[in-house]
């Protein structure tokens, strides 16, 4: 969404209200699941522009260490202060780039702002829940459903002979 912000700037209003849908890019293997609904206002006080947004990502994706099928709703809130263009120097820019929405030409590209900080605060990992505990590493089973049975410990093969010796096989039995 493009807001022109020519009004404000003028002087005639003191608030924007937003609000829109918009389809954002999300990350490799994540698909949107419905519309990201972006809420929001732009406000002047006395010369000092604010914009803050909040949008409801809703997703689909796949655990990453489950392999179970989520489904889930990421929330994104951004606050910039809103500049027109020239009245920052580049340095300021570069310096604060995460503070600052520039109005060029009198309009303001909320998709942009709102893309941009959902693409860099999306989780690298899916999970159905913090505490998944995955898959058994022998069997495949997921570990959430119980636990499989399966032999957790593992001999290291350079020590592998050892276990051919009397006494390591009573230490064997006592564990």
């Amino acid at each position: 969404m493009i807001l022109d912000m020519r009004p404000m700037l003028r002087g005639e209003v003191r608030r924007i209200a937003i609000d829109y849908s918009f389809s954002p890019q999300l990350p490799e293997g994540v698909e949107p699941n419905g519309c990201t609904r972006v809420c929001g206002e732009v406000t002047d006080n006395a010369g000092y522009m604010r914009l803050t947004l909040c949008a409801n990502v809703g997703y689909r994706g796949v655990c990453a260490r489950c392999l179970e099928t989520v489904e889930d709703t990421f929330t994104v809130e951004l606050a910039r202060t809103v500049a027109a263009e020239g009245t920052l120097t580049r340095e300021q820019l570069e310096e604060n780039v995460d503070e600052y929405a520039v109005v060029q030409n009198g309009l303001l590209d909320l998709d942009e702002l709102v893309g941009e900080e959902i693409f860099l605060t999306f989780p690298m990992r899916v999970l159905c829940s913090p505490d998944c505990p995955g898959l058994c590493p022998k069997c495949g089973k997921p570990l959430k459903e119980g636990a499989c049975g399966c032999n957790t410990r593992e001999v290291d093969p350079r020590l592998a002979i050892l276990a051919n010796y009397e006494w390591a096989k009573d230490e064997d039995d006592k564990s």
